[in-house]
């Protein structure tokens, strides 16, 4: 069999970027495990003895020949890329030709593998520099095992330096979690001194493999959209998000990045995606996003860090535009794509608290299976007034603050008053109109920062007397109440023109104990269903609660046969 390592020509290696590797546990373990991708492997299994500084990582991929053994840890050998230009074609996740080499620099490292099509394994250890000191034949099924042993052994320094072993086992852990959302199809096994740490199973989709990661997540809980970028043959966006209605965190911890297969840091597509999120969640909480992009290697340009954490990306602001109109369609209400699951908890507490005030008690719980709407797979026609995603009919008022209505999937229950507010807000912030008001509202005592405030949003204030300032214009919901005064005072306690945009909307919606008419109550139904976040209010409460068909039906025991319902 031909070999497939070779050593890079001078030019390249003066072409790629310098620097260190291999600096911890977890920077072997990235590196070991993408090479096991990148040989085609669908079972990873990593054990790790910390305290001994040891780590093995073993693989089901393609293997190696006794040629490519022998040349696998010499400085700049690589089976993944052989000239300058191919640096700018990029597809696999190692390509430098290093990861190898600096182990035997710093550590003991021995290489058992065997080529799929190869009837013999080999063991080979290796020296420091990377020459091959053993070489001995050795029953092994195909696929590769590497071992690690003593590491930073000869530079007690770098041991000295780094976090203590738990904290090294949580980079591990975030280091093998991360490359597992690029892969969801791969198993993975992880071992600590030799008991099962913790396994991940393979997914058909990301979404799926999310809450083994984040297990506060459920998979109700998320939205996942796949988009194919228009003329481009092989471009695509792929989008996992927390609905923001039900999923948030306190920390921007989960906020990921992929480029082909890997995870990257990129703080402008990271603060597009938070961007995309504003006014949606509650405050101070953060989205739960992971958005992956494929897309044509030579777009990126992955020879910028030695651990390819970061890159130069061609076209940033399109893809930008792009995040921002991805996570706007998944947003949206849209009851062609029915998702299983959603609000399972949040309608089973309901219907379970409505059984036990009932006049029966069964000794059963509530099903999982509940309904609820998804979202399109394909983009929104963009246009002022869009068709509606789906016919919600008003059916009546409960303690009039929520509005009863049915859809073909069963019923939801809308809060008027922050269904209004949102679409009020996003009207506000579509079109900001300041207005002159006569006579002109006067308020009393106001310190100079509420002075400036008032300012900086845009109104017309005055000094009117003593200790008198005379507002002659606001927002123009605002000019028709009789509470204009008091919500102008509220603006002037201080925030950007987005707080009182939410201020404003706030105050104009319609209050909850108001009495509406059905025809008022489907004219809000059609307006909120347009809106471009239905999900949530600006404050980022959530406004509705579907109650489906499945569940209404598992509730009255209509899946019961006639005979059994009838106890015969």
């Amino acid at each position: 069999m031909v070999s497939t390592i070779q050593a890079l020509p001078t030019e390249v290696v003066h072409l790629i970027t310098a620097g260190e590797v291999i600096d911890s546990l977890a920077s072997v373990v990235r590196e070991l495990v993408e090479n096991s991708l990148d040989a085609g492997a669908t079972r990873i299994v990593v054990c790790l003895w910390p305290e001994q500084w040891r780590v093995r990582v073993a693989d089901n991929g393609c293997g190696m020949t006794l040629d490519d053994l022998q040349r696998a840890a010499t400085a700049h050998s690589t089976s993944k890329i052989r000239s300058c230009a191919d640096l700018w074609k990029i597809t696999s996740l190692g390509f430098r030709g290093e990861a190898l080499h600096s182990l035997t620099t710093l550590a003991d490292l021995e290489i058992l593998s065997r080529p799929s099509a190869g009837e013999l394994g080999w063991q080979v250890v290796y020296g420091y520099g990377g020459e091959a000191v053993k070489v001995e034949a050795t029953a092994i099924a195909p696929g590769t095992v590497v071992t690690v042993s003593n590491l930073f052994g000869n530079w007690m320094a770098r041991r000295l330096g780094l976090p203590t072993v738990a904290q090294q086992m949580k980079a591990v852990q975030g280091t093998i979690q991360q490359i597992a959302l690029c892969h969801p199809h791969v198993t993975w096994q992880v071992w600590q001194n030799d008991r099962e740490w913790f396994t991940l199973s393979p997914a058909a989709t990301i979404a799926q493999l999310l809450p083994q990661i984040i297990h506060q997540v459920r998979l109700c809980d998320l939205q996942e959209l796949k988009i194919e970028i228009p003329n481009s043959q092989q471009d695509s966006l792929s989008l996992v998000m927390g609905l923001p209605d039900r999923c948030h965190r306190h920390r921007p911890d989960w906020v990921r990045v992929a480029m082909n297969r890997r995870m990257v840091k990129s703080p402008e597509l990271e603060h597009t995606i938070l961007s995309a999120f504003h006014r949606t969640l509650p405050r101070d909480r953060y989205p739960v996003c992971f958005l992956h992009l494929c897309i044509s290697p030579d777009q990126i340009n992955w020879n910028r860090h030695p651990a390819k954490a970061e890159i130069y990306l061609n076209e940033l602001s399109y893809w930008q535009e792009q995040v921002t109109q991805a996570i706007d369609q998944a947003l949206r209400i849209n009851s062609t794509t029915l998702t299983e699951a959603i609000h399972t908890t949040r309608v089973g507490k309901l219907l379970k608290a409505a059984e036990e005030k009932g006049g029966y008690h069964l000794n059963r719980s509530i099903p999982d299976g509940v309904k609820t709407p998804g979202y399109p797979h394909s983009p929104l026609p963009h246009s002022p007034t869009p068709p509606l995603p789906h016919s919600l009919k008003a059916v009546g008022q409960v303690n009039n603050t929520y509005i009863a209505a049915e859809h073909p999937g069963g019923m939801w229950l809308v809060e008027q008053h922050i269904a209004h507010e949102r679409v009020l807000y996003e009207q506000l912030c579509d079109n900001w109109q300041i207005i002159p008001i006569e006579p002109p509202v006067i308020l009393y005592q106001l310190s100079p920062a509420q002075v400036s405030q008032l300012q900086h949003i845009g109104l017309d204030i005055e000094p009117f007397g003593e200790q008198l300032w005379a507002i002659r214009s606001a927002p123009a919901l605002l000019k028709a109440r009789d509470d204009c005064a008091d919500a102008i005072l509220e603006l002037s306690w201080g925030g950007d023109l987005q707080v009182a945009q939410v201020a404003v909307a706030c105050r104009s919606a319609i209050r909850n104990g108001t009495s509406l008419s059905v025809q008022e109550m489907q004219t809000l139904l059609d307006q909120w269903q347009r809106t471009r976040n239905p999900r949530t209010c600006p404050h980022g409460r959530p406004i509705y609660l579907s109650l489906e068909e499945s569940a209404l039906a598992r509730f009255f025991q209509r899946h019961w046969v006639i005979g059994k319902s009838h106890g015969i």
